[in-house]
């Protein structure tokens, strides 16, 4: 069976399942098992999005256009 019809046998299982308990408990299982980007990033991503909302939050922005301008 392939994914697909995996995921579509799922949904009816969990359809037919009249246990308020169970099904709470797969929806936090689902819920815990998303991934947050933000743990998938270095140290060293995360310091340099920091170093930019704190160079932001001081005002220190460049306009768009000029940052197009310096990289190319």
């Amino acid at each position: 069976m392939d994914i697909k019809s995996t995921k579509i046998e799922l949904i009816k299982t969990i359809l037919a399942i009249e246990n308020d308990e169970f099904i709470k408990k797969v929806a936090d299982f689902i819920n815990k098992e998303k991934v947050d980007f933000w743990n998938q990033l270095s140290a060293s991503e995360k310091n340099e999005i920091k170093k930019g909302i704190d160079q932001l939050d001081k005002g220190k922005k460049v306009s768009y256009d000029s940052f197009l301008n310096k990289i190319s």
